[in-house]
């Protein structure tokens, strides 16, 4: 150990996991120098201490670790597969660094957290963080508050998620821990800087006074927004940007966009608990809201009114609430219900927020409609409503209803649509409002614009210029074309005014966000055209959390930014246009331009080309020029060179000039006049080519189609349309407005010029390549010759894909908003279409008629509804989509019984889908969901239909609907097998379309994690199969942390598919596909590659692109199957579930081995062949040790997490081959199966290694039963029979570690529901006793009845009834007593099955130890006492009598426990010894009566000593039938010594017994009322004598009732909590005045004091006192109490007690440490006070406990405690007692055996030459000086200290005989010794009593004759320590003996007394007399509970006689009294 040389030459990492510390600390200093060295981040050399990181910061030597701290922040900064150590180094650091001393270990555990944040695992820390929260060290938590807070203010809330922090922040505040308060203030002032207003909700419940303190701290706070400054690894670019921001004066708009974003992230409502209220309606509420007396129906609604205040709401079914609300809206008469109604509607719209959607629709036309009411607190009401209501929906939702009333002949309805739209659009962004929703609106408002009322026409402007403000001028001034001017400002006036929701002026749309915009071409004014667009990305990267929006205007505007000023361009006069032009075009030129030789014109119009050639973009006047190319002969030019110079130039000007629209229209007329041209129409054709790419193409369509019909030329017409199909394909289809020029192509199809229909038909054809089958419908009505040509074309088009666009990329960019709302249109280019079509609207022909027939009880009529309704549907071919009541009454037909009607409404839906189109989106919630539940139908073609109908509805409104809210998850968790696979096979279909979806797909994955492990194979694969599409849009990091709430044995099964799934996840649709569905594709690719780099905040880009290759590697190796293609393994994987479920093993191989090379699978079956347990020597003792040395985590949980799963994994792969390693910790349970198999087969030949791996085997099975799956259970269960067979054969016994590490396990699976698990779980615990100690397994069984499962608290009860049984009494532990009790406690348990398994097990006990099971199981209630009775009768008659029965087992017990199982055959052959005891006990007590101790055998020594049994002689016989007849008592020859001691010892001291009894009682009135008797008599000093002698038994009943309030009264909810305080209250009052008399508090035991101390400091800690009212005063006078019980009770017994319980709560790890804490507070309390109590303690004693404790806690062991306290305090208490005594000290050592091998004594030896060293000479002359100056002296001194030890004798309960005896013995030895100093200080009653005791043994010894023994004087044992198990009833002990064996003693005492006919009061004294001697406070439990039998029997007996007129001295009214109170208490007591 010593020689540092075997450990140097060692490599790093061995030197890092080295035993010795010194190793360590030298490998981690060389780690730190390597780490820092390593540049490369991918080297392999950080692959070696991936697994020891975590030993780096938990390493035991503090030293080594402030090192490994260190080496662990390098490694985590600059490795790049620190990451996967992130979950179990920070548990490290929470666990085994936060509660560090050393400030410099935190600060370094504080960095290693927010360094993995840095390195993105920010979610694990914080998870890990959380957790540290609930750790009961408040260093830990306080140190994990400030990591949190330091992690929110340098990375901001984007990175840490708030929403869980809050959540656990207003627990900290209740802590009792200051610092823990002051640092959750902290972080919620560093919470409220980020999301401000939104904390205060969450903590408006805590403490009033610390809320006034944090809003006094959030006042302080700066408002500026706070900045994120510390970023990611992903964000570093950010940071750059961040820093020039920061040097440029920053961007503060978008700060302020940024903190809004913030303040959104958490939401109030998120954490509030939903209320369910649809139950709680009154249930006549249908009734009265239909009522004809309004105030019922007022009535009605104040009851909703009241339920919907709740601010959340619970999800259910609201449509009848909400259809009744409806109806009062549109049809009551009375307002002011109307006004309630919409109340309630607004209330429940706020409540359920997104889960209100569904029935938006039916309540927002009621609602419109409704504003012709005039009222204006009507109106009120109905706009709150429907802007909540707006609020749980999408403006595209019901914009077909606002639209409906828009034209409405009611001003009102007009104006409150317009102002509620204003109000709507306010809350929308540019993504959620997009041109197709904006457009009608538009038309609609410039309609009202003109009305004749002026309040519609101001909220028609409001309206729009909210609508401006939010999109920008840009995308809606081409709605505003026909406006005027003064319109137009006004408009723009009302934009100015709106102020958005949430966005202080950072909305403000176009405006804002174009002066950045605008900056970027001149930045890049050198580039080329196509320059700026490349430069767009990186704007869009600069603010990744605004969903696009920002980055797409940017990018429109950097292309073409100056476009903005000539958008609108004003036209110019002919004058203005020849100046500007003169000023750009040589003169001749413009000259020329009109000349008459058509030879000039073409020399000019040369030099203008040259001109424009050479013209810069910015100084080319654009429309000048194109005036003067128009100016005569301009577009009628002759001669036709000119003419295509004229139309090239025309060319050349839009592309090279910034061309705007109003230039276009100047030219267009020419181009279209001569695009048919032959000479001139190629060029014509470009010229519009290069007009459409500069200012747009379904503009410049529009303009030519409309100038090509409006011509007669069909030739114009016909290369127009030539044109157009050819520039779409160029251009790509996006924007065009089909129906602009539908109607046109229509006219071109009638046309008689076949060319033209030619050309339309062909234009058709391109446009069904962008449009598809929808373009049909516009041509349903042609001729069919016609219509067969186009199906002709199409047909040619069909399967063809258009070409991607090249032309338009910048002007379509800029026009289009680029947002990610109009990826919707990657099917919604369809949607724009269908958009078109005229509709119709059925709502009035769906009649009630019609809905009542759907829904009626005949399936005949409602057939009948269904054909109607199909044939509505097929009449109107497209329908509007208000359709009145039908979804519901279809939504009915669904689940119809009836399957051919179910198909039929499947069809009926399907038609619905076809005829609504895009608007059917509405109707998704209410009847699409419903379509999903078909999926789950038993019928295949059910199923099939349901399928076909839901692709039909999504083809029509895209995925997003579908995926919103919850209905899709709630739909998943229907364990319908046939649901779940439709269900995810639909979906696994239609994801990976889709680039963007709802962040409520999250909500789907418990439920897909529960698939994953469904009963289904089916559903298990399609499970699979989803996985990749899941991920794909969630992202690995996400979906790994959602299965945090697995149980641990599935969770390992699912991430081991994530991490599969993962290498098959595909990659999500490109833009190019966008290009499919009508976007530019040019510019997609672009913004596609542009945001790539910016989505940082998407995880599945930011984890799964970095890393697939590392972590593949990783888990491939995992099966036999390594090489397997990463392709490939997920579906093998679901192959071989099915597999393994149909097929041979040999068809299995097959599919195994498919991907590879048969040698590999060769190869495994080799390495499967030989032994598979491998013996390792020494490997399990080693294992112990490291357990013992806490160098590996204890086997002890709730559920198994990660960290033991990998811990066994790893001590496995030692003792296990590699391929069963791999088959027992792989996820999939049939592997599982299959291992045990193996197992099973190789256990019988390879037992040895077997055992030698028990505890590993034995561990790894306890993981499998936290598995779910009955078949490994019930293979698990067969093992383990067989395990434990072969284990008893080989006679091995469990180790406790085996045991401890396995039994607790088992006895959960004994609380199974299936009757097979739990009979094979009872026949392994039966087989269990015979390799492991029954009297241990009976604990673990004890901890097993405490479990809420009723199944296994009866199970375990019934198993320690057959063990008491089959091993007896003996097998209780720690004592019967205890055991029993806590058994009695289930005989009032709810559970039928539990009650009567407690009865069971009693009556087991009373068959083994018979009466005395009343004694043993305490206070019973008198339910529960006649239900045992009962039980106990009934058995009588089936069982031999219990006396029979006790013996054998115990007697058998130590010899083999299991010879018990022929405990039963062998009985009759075993002598009694137990009534040969007693026998034995009463010849002895008749032939000697100077025996004292007559009641203090010791049972047990008799019973299980056979050796005595022959000396023992036979039972003395009597007659039985005595017990039951009165006994007539003889009077007694000589009187008593003092009646008046017998007066109060006789008839006080009973009483007291029996109220003593009471304070323990179950009830809380009982307790109080015998605790206030007892208050009354304490409280005056001339009664309080009479409490002497009861003090013991007094403090054991309360610190009874102490633990009876702990462990029942506080947990019970039903009792109130005031009437606990008062019992709590009672006791302590009594307490403080028993303890203010110093004489009574010096009788109470040691046993009993560290009972009674133990029961305060419980107290103390009780977290639950706290929430009574006034509990903080209760605990500051229990403070009191043990400060009085420290100073006033024996200092010998209370430091005695105090260090007992300090080493029990040391041995205990479940008790608190807080608990230890406060026991060393106590004992360095009494260590202060030494100098002053020293002469008054037994040294002897106190020497003896602490050599006990050192014998429990040597030295090295003391040291390795968490805490160094107990080392100090122990040193400190010896040290103290040597200062005090010297080296005197060591001749106190006489009570310890062995003293040589004592750590004490070496200690204080120690101890003692280092004080004598320091002091010299002098120290030692003034030591002699002091204590023994002279010989005489010594004497004195010896005197007195023998003296003072006899008294102590007899005013201890223990020792009182003994000291009376040493006090006689002394004062025969030394006759002259003086006495009075040692009385004078002492009660009268105590000097009688010692003169009494000394004349009692002084007339014993003489033989004088027999004076009667004083009943004052105890009967004690002069043995303390005997057993608990085996006391008598006067003993301490226990037992009691039954009603005969009293009636025995009775007889023996009165021969010895000489008693003749005494009265019936003189029997009383040897049975009130009994008290107890008290070895331990368990033991006078048992004591207590016998007087109080004798008490009731001489209560009894005093009542059936006649008093005697010899007994006068104590007054008669006196006895009276104490008679009628015993009655009242016994008549309470029952």
């Amino acid at each position: 150990m010593g020689d540092d040389s075997e450990w140097m030459k060692l490599p790093i990492d061995q030197k890092c996991e080295h035993k010795i510390w010194k190793a360590r600390l030298n490998g981690y200093e060389e780690a730190l120098k390597l780490f820092q060295r390593i540049e490369d981040e991918k080297s392999p050399e950080w692959g070696k201490y991936l697994g020891l990181v975590k030993r780096f910061v938990t390493d035991s030597n503090a030293v080594a670790q402030l090192k490994g701290l260190e080496a662990a922040l390098a490694y985590i900064e600059n490795a790049h597969v620190a990451g996967k150590t992130t979950g179990e180094v920070v548990s490290g650091v929470v666990c085994k660094v936060f509660n560090q001393p050393k400030a410099r270990a935190k600060e370094l555990g504080s960095d290693i957290c927010l360094m993995y944040i840095e390195i993105e695992k920010a979610e694990v820390v914080q998870d890990e963080l959380i957790k540290g929260l609930d750790n009961k060290n408040p260093k830990i938590v306080v140190t994990c508050l400030e990591t949190l807070r330091k992690a929110l203010c340098e990375f901001g809330s984007k990175i840490i998620t708030l929403k869980p922090v809050v959540k656990v922040l207003p627990k900290q505040f209740e802590s009792r821990e200051k610092a823990v308060r002051d640092e959750a203030k902290l972080l919620a002032v560093e919470i409220y800087r980020w999301i401000r207003d939104a904390l205060r909700a969450p903590l408006q419940n805590i403490n009033s006074v610390q809320l006034k303190d944090l809003e006094e701290e959030w006042l302080k706070l700066p408002t500026t927004a706070p900045k994120q400054t510390r970023f990611l690894r992903s964000q570093q670019d950010l940071k750059a940007k961040f820093e020039q921001q920061q040097a440029a004066g920053g961007d503060e708009a978008d700060g302020d966009n940024d903190e809004e974003a913030e303040i959104a992230q958490v939401d109030p409502y998120e954490l509030l608990e939903a209320v369910e209220i649809l139950s709680k309606l009154p249930k006549d509420f249908y009734e009265k809201i239909e009522a004809k007396k309004w105030q019922e129906r007022k009535e009605a609604l104040e009851a909703v009114e009241t339920l919907t205040k709740n601010p959340k709401l619970e999800n259910g079914d609201y449509g009848d609430l909400v259809r009744a609300l409806k109806k009062v809206i549109g049809k009551d008469a009375n307002v002011m219900l109307v006004a309630m109604a919409a109340k309630c509607l607004a209330a429940l719209a706020a409540g359920l927020r997104k889960k209100f959607g569904t029935y938006a629709g039916l309540v927002v036309p009621t609602i419109l409609e409704k504003f012709k009411e005039k009222k204006p607190q009507v109106v009120q009401a109905l706009q709150e409503a429907i802007d909540a209501v707006f609020l749980t929906t999408t403006l595209q939702n019901i914009s077909e209803d606002v639209l409906s009333v828009m034209d409405n002949k009611n001003p009102s309805i007009k104006q409150q649509a317009s102002l509620f739209l204003a109000r709507s659009f306010c809350r929308c962004t540019p993504s959620t409002l997009p041109k197709s929703v904006l457009k009608p609106f538009c038309a609609a408002f410039l309609k009202q614009v003109n009305d004749s009322a002026p309040e519609v026409r101001d909220a028609a402007f409001e309206a729009l210029g909210t609508a401006m403000k939010v999109v920008g001028e840009k995308a809606v001034n081409p709605f505003l074309t026909d406006v005027d001017k003064l319109k137009l400002d006004k408009i723009k006036e009302c934009a100015d005014k709106v102020e958005l929701v949430g966005k202080k002026g950072g909305g403000s749309g176009g405006e804002k966000k174009e002066k950045p915009a605008a900056k970027a071409p001149s930045v890049e004014a050198p580039a080329k055209p196509s320059g700026p667009s490349k430069k767009a990305p990186p704007a869009k990267a600069a603010g990744p959390p605004k969903k696009g929006k920002p980055a797409s205007a940017p990018s429109a505007k950097s292309k073409k930014g100056p476009d903005a000023k000539e958008f609108v361009e004003t036209e110019l006069s002919l004058e203005v246009c020849e100046e500007k032009a003169s000023a750009v075009l040589p003169a001749s030129c413009m000259q020329l331009l009109d000349s008459g030789n058509w030879k000039e014109r073409l020399a000019s119009m040369e030099e203008f080309q040259r001109a424009v050639e050479q013209m810069d973009k910015s100084e080319m006047p654009c429309q000048a020029l194109v005036r003067m190319l128009a100016k005569k002969p301009g577009w009628k030019e002759t001669n036709f060179q000119v003419m295509q110079m004229k139309l090239h130039v025309v060319g050349l000007i839009a592309q090279k000039g910034l061309f705007s629209k109003t230039s276009a229209l100047v030219v267009l007329d020419g181009l279209v006049d001569k695009v048919g041209d032959v000479k001139c129409g190629s060029n014509a054709k470009e010229a519009l080519t290069a007009i459409g790419e500069a200012c747009s193409l379904p503009w410049i369509a529009e303009q030519v189609v409309s100038l090509a019909f409006a011509q007669k030329n069909p030739k114009n017409q016909a290369e127009t349309l030539n044109w157009l199909a050819n520039a779409m394909k160029e251009f790509g289809f996006a924007g065009i407005n089909v129906k602009a020029f539908i109607n046109n192509v229509k006219t071109a199809l009638g046309a008689t010029n076949p060319a033209v229909r030619t050309s339309a038909i062909a234009l058709l054809g391109v446009m069904y390549l962008y449009m598809g089958a929808p373009l049909r419908m516009f041509f349903e009505d042609e001729k069919p010759a016609l219509l067969q040509q186009i199906n002709a074309e199409f047909e040619k088009m069909q399967g063809q894909s258009p070409p991607a666009p090249f032309r338009g990329a910048k002007k379509a960019g800029a026009e289009e908003e680029g947002d990610v709302a109009e990826e919707e249109e990657v099917d919604g280019g369809p949607g724009d279409i269908m958009d078109l079509l005229p509709r119709t609207d059925i709502s009035d022909k769906i009649t009630y008629d019609m809905v009542s027939k759907i829904s009626d009880k005949n399936w005949k009529v409602r057939k009948e509804g269904l054909d109607e309704v199909a044939a509505i549907i097929s009449e109107a071919k497209f329908i509007q989509p208000s359709i009145g009541e039908l979804p519901m009454a279809l939504k009915g037909r669904l689940n119809d019984s009836n399957k051919l009607l179910v198909q039929q409404t499947l069809n009926i839906l399907q038609q619905i889908a076809t005829a609504m189109g895009p608007s059917l989106k509405q109707h998704v919630r209410n009847l699409g969901i419903p379509v999903i539940t078909v999926l789950g139908d038993s019928k295949a073609n059910v199923r099939a239909a349901a399928m076909t109908t839901l692709n039909a509805w999504v083809e029509q409104t895209g995925m997003k609907e579908w995926l919103e809210g919850e209905d899709l998850s709630e739909e998943l968790k229907k364990e319908n097998p046939f649901l779940r696979q439709e269900l995810l096979g639909w979906l696994a279909e239609k994801l990976p379309t889709l680039r963007t979806v709802p962040s409520d797909l999250m909500l789907c994955l418990p439920n897909l994690y529960a698939c994953l492990e469904d009963r289904s194979g089916d559903v298990r694969k399609k499970a699979q199969d989803a996985l990749p599409t899941f991920m794909m849009h969630l992202g690995y990091e996400k979906m790994v942390k959602a299965t945090s709430k697995l149980k641990p044995a599935s969770k390992d099964q699912v991430v081991g598919m994530l991490e599969k799934a993962r290498a098959l996840m595909p990659a999500k649709p490109a833009a190019p596909g966008k290009a499919a569905a009508s976007k530019p594709a040019s510019s997609a690719p672009a913004a596609k590659q542009a945001s790539a780099p910016a989505r940082n905040q998407s995880p599945s880009e930011d984890f799964s692109e970095p890393e697939p290759k590392p972590d593949t590697k990783k888990s491939k190796p995992a099966g036999p199957a390594a090489k397997k293609s990463e392709s490939m393994e997920l579906k093998v994987k679901g192959e071989k579930d099915n597999a393994k479920l149909n097929r041979t093993p040999s068809s299995e191989k097959g599919v195994v081995g498919k991907k590879p090379p048969v040698k590999a699978g060769a190869k495994d079956e080799e390495d499967r062949s030989g032994p598979i347990f491998i013996l390792v020597p020494n490997a399990k003792e080693q294992r112990i040790k490291e357990e013992k040395g806490l160098k590996i985590l204890k086997w002890n949980f709730m559920t198994p997490r990660d960290e033991y799963v990998e811990q066994l994994k790893t001590q496995m792969s030692t003792c296990l081959p590699k391929w069963l390693q791999d088959e027992l910790f792989h996820f999939d349970f049939q592997r599982h199966v299959k291992a045990i198999g193996v197992m099973i087969e190789h256990m019988e030949p390879e037992c040895d290694a077997v055992i030698s791996c028990l505890d590993l085997v034995l561990k790894w099975f306890t993981l499998r039963f936290f598995d779910t799956n009955t078949s490994v259970l019930m293979k698990v269960l067969e093992f383990l029979k067989l395990l434990f067979t072969m284990l008893s054969r080989k006679n091995y016994q469990l180790s406790d570690y085996e045991a401890s590490s396995f039994i607790p396990y088992l006895i959960l699976k004994v609380g199974e529901s299936k009757d097979v698990v739990r009979k094979d779980v009872r026949a392994i615990l039966t087989m269990l006793c015979k390799v492991y100690a029954a009297s241990k397994v009976f604990p673990f069984l004890m901890d097993g009845t405490k479990s809420k499962n009723s199944k296994q608290r009866s199970e375990c009860l019934e198993e320690l009834g057959c063990l008491i049984e089959n091993f007896g009494m003996n097998v209780c532990q720690p004592t019967p007593a205890k055991a029993l009790k806590e058994i009695g406690i289930h005989i009032g348990d709810r559970d039928t099955t539990v009650r009567n398994a407690a009865l069971n097990t009693v009556v087991a006990v009373y068959n083994t130890c018979g009466e005395q099971v009343f004694k043993l199981i305490g206070n019973l209630s008198e339910k529960e006492m006649s239900m045992l009775e009962e039980r106990i009768k009934r058995s009588a008659k089936k069982t031999p009598a219990p006396s029979t029965k006790q013996e054998r087992p115990q007697r058998e017990q130590p010899t083999n426990p299991n010879a018990t199982f022929l405990r039963k055959p062998a009985q009759e052959e075993v002598p009694n010894k137990l009534n040969q005891a007693r026998a034995q006990n009463a010849h002895l007590e008749q032939s000697s009566a100077s025996i004292p101790k007559e009641f203090q055998l010791d049972l047990d020594v008799f019973e299980n000593n056979h050796t005595c049994a022959s000396e023992i002689p036979d039972l003395v016989q009597h007659k039985l039938d005595e017990v039951l007849e009165p006994v007539m008592i003889p009077e007694r020859k000589i009187r008593s010594v003092s009646p008046h001691f017998d007066d109060i010892h006789n008839s006080t001291a009973s009483t007291i017994n029996f109220v003593i009894s009471q304070v323990a009682s179950g009830d809380i009135n009982t307790s109080i009322q015998a605790l206030a008797q007892i208050d009354e008599v304490l409280r005056q000093a001339d009664k309080a004598e009479a409490m002497s002698g009861h003090i013991d038994q007094f403090l054991i009943a309360t610190f009874m009732q102490l633990r009876l309030i702990y462990n029942t009264h506080m947990a019970d909810d039903r009792l109130d909590k005031k009437d606990v305080f008062k019992l709590y209250s009672c006791i302590i009052g009594n307490m403080l005045s028993l303890f203010s008399m110093e004489s009574l508090a010096r009788e109470a035991s040691m046993g009993v004091l560290k009972d009674l101390m133990h029961g305060l400091i419980t107290l103390m800690l009780d977290s639950r006192v706290e929430d009574i009212e006034d509990g903080q005063q209760l605990i500051r006078s229990v403070n009191l109490l043990m400060v009085r019980v420290l100073e006033k009770s024996d200092q010998t017994n209370i430091l005695s007690a105090l260090l007992v319980l300090l080493q029990d709560s040391l041995i205990s790890t479940a008790g608190s440490p807080m608990f230890s804490e406060l026991v060393m507070k106590c004992l360095w309390r009494m260590i202060r006070f030494l100098p002053q109590t020293i002469n008054s303690i037994n040294l002897d004693r106190i020497l003896l406990d602490v050599h006990n404790f050192m014998k429990v806690f040597p030295k090295e062991k003391l040291k390795q405690l968490k805490s160094d306290v107990p080392h100090r305090t122990l040193k400190t208490l010896l040290h103290t007692l040597c200062r005090l005594t010297g080296s005197k000290i060591l001749d106190h050592m006489s009570m310890i055996e062995n003293r040589n091998e004592s750590e004490l004594e070496a200690h204080l030896r120690r101890v003692v030459k280092h004080s004598v060293n320091l002091s010299g000479l002098k120290s030692d002359k003034s030591t002699e000086k002091g204590a023994l100056r002279s010989d005489d002296k010594v004497i004195k001194a010896k005197v007195s200290d023998i003296l003072s030890e006899i008294f102590k004798k007899i005013g201890s309960k223990e020792n009182t005989k003994e000291g009376l005896t040493e006090l006689y013995e002394y004062k025969q030895k030394y006759s002259d010794a003086d006495l009075e100093p040692f009385l004078r200080n002492t009660s009268q009653f105590f000097q009688s009593y010692v003169e009494r005791g000394l004349r009692m043994i002084e007339s014993e010894r003489e033989g004088k004759g027999r004076i009667q023994t004083s009943t004052g004087i105890p009967q004690h044992s002069t043995d303390s320590y005997l057993p608990s198990s085996s006391a008598v009833p006067v003993s301490s002990n226990g037992e009691d003996l039954n009603a005969a064996a009293y009636y025995e003693r009775l007889k023996i005492l009165r021969q010895r007394r000489g008693l003749e006919n005494s009265t019936p009061e003189e029997d009383r004294p040897p049975l009130s007399s009994l008290r107890p001697s008290v070895a331990s406070s368990t033991d006078m439990l048992h004591s207590k509970l016998s007087q109080l039998k004798e008490s009731r029997e001489h209560f009894q007996q005093e009542q059936s006689h006649s008093h005697s007129p010899t007994r006068s001295s104590s007054p008669a009214s006196n006895l009276d009294d104490l008679k009628k109170r015993l009655e009242r208490i016994k008549s309470n007591r029952q």
